[in-house]
């Protein structure tokens, strides 16, 4: 099982986001979270499964929230460069690439 790398614009929307849901309601940013690692751990575990969204580039959508993991699989890692919105700013996380 290869290791995940978060970059750290990933790292930053995903404590954005972890902020904002835990504002809309106490422990919704913990369950936020919870569900990010749980996405993370079955991208480490089956990497190639879930589908192409362009070039390399893989997308892992999460339960229950509006948001997908944007990775790419490399030689020795696992390359996460998005925990992105699914409703805002379409293809702005493309600079990081």
């Amino acid at each position: 099982m290869k290791a995940a790398v978060i970059l750290q614009d990933a790292e930053k929307e995903m404590t954005e986001a972890v902020q904002f849901y835990e504002a809309q309601a106490k422990g919704l940013g913990v369950e936020f979270l919870s569900e990010v690692e749980r996405a993370i751990q079955s991208i480490r575990e089956t990497p190639e499964t879930w589908p192409i969204l362009e070039g390399d580039l893989r997308r892992r959508l999460l339960r229950r929230f509006p948001f997908g993991i944007l990775y790419r699989i490399e030689a020795d890692k696992i390359l996460i460069i998005a925990v992105a919105h699914l409703r805002r700013k379409p293809g702005y996380w493309k600079e990081r690439l």
